[in-house]
């Protein structure tokens, strides 16, 4: 007689998902000025002039680009600023 063994799950440790680092992604549009995403970004995520510039300039040309890294509690107010200025953001 064989014995079975049972297949243990590795536990989850919801403290991950708290931790985690994440990242606002800033997607490109056809609608918005460089010099208002610039602003925005300086307004919203503190950047400074040359990083909200050079941010942008990925967003227009890569499509996206990650504008901000850290917490979901820390992004989650940033995108919805974002979201209120019509730009288009995501959290991932």
């Amino acid at each position: 007689m064989t014995q079975k063994e049972t297949k243990k799950n590795p536990v989850k440790n919801i403290q991950e998902d708290v931790n985690k680092e994440n990242f606002l992604i800033l997607h490109n549009d056809d609608v918005h000025t460089f010099d208002y995403v610039i602003d925005a970004l300086v307004d919203i995520c503190k950047h400074e002039y040359e990083q909200a510039t050079q941010c942008t300039m990925l967003v227009h040309y890569k499509g996206k680009c990650d504008v901000k890294k850290g917490g979901f509690a820390a992004l989650k107010p940033m995108k919805d600023a974002l979201l209120e200025r019509k730009l288009n953001a995501t959290i991932d």
